[in-house]
């Protein structure tokens, strides 16, 4: 049997959660490929977000696909790549996981108030604070059955949850080096 070290780790959780800021931070220092999942929206998506609309499991499903996609073929010539992804939802994780069995997630977990206050000193995002209810209401945590998720507690400075998730990245791919 070959094992492959090449794996795509996807960044989830709510938006306000740090994934982007994580992901950028991940990438320049683990020299790691990037890619945040929102740049595979259809036009269609990020016009109803910006109108302050919750997207359906319909308005998801080609993402997803893209999303997989991308995983796919970014494993097959980098060491490690970052993805970002709210991934909310258990189905959605399962799609992103189809044809990738090098695909870990790293759920960037925080309490509804602190990515709140998070969410109101950002600018210039297409995200609308009040759709943060409706994430959270959408969210499916991780649970015991997901075995390929890591969670990193946001509630501390983002340098220590950069700290945390490189630490994670690092020891998951000694392990997979065994």
């Amino acid at each position: 049997m070959t094992t492959t070290l090449n794996h795509i780790y996807v960044l989830m959780g709510v938006s306000g959660s740090g994934k982007s800021v994580v992901a950028n931070a991940l990438a320049r220092e683990l020299s790691a490929a990037f890619l945040d999942g929102d740049f595979l929206h259809p036009r269609a998506n990020i016009n109803k977000m910006a109108a302050g609309h919750a997207l359906n499991d319909d308005d998801r499903a080609p993402w997803l696909a893209a999303i997989n996609d991308a995983a796919f073929a970014m494993q097959r010539t980098n060491a490690v790549s970052i993805i970002v992804c709210s991934a909310l939802k258990k189905c959605y994780r399962d799609r992103l996981r189809q044809g990738n069995d090098n695909l870990t997630f790293i759920y960037l977990k925080g309490e509804y108030e602190v990515i709140e206050a998070r969410m109101k000193a950002r600018k210039g995002h297409f995200f609308k604070t009040q759709m943060l209810v409706t994430q959270f209401d959408t969210l499916e945590e991780p649970g015991a059955d997901e075995k390929d998720v890591a969670i990193i507690n946001i509630e501390q400075p983002v340098e220590n949850v950069i700290a945390d998730t490189v630490n994670f990245i690092k020891n998951n791919a000694a392990q997979q080096g065994d």
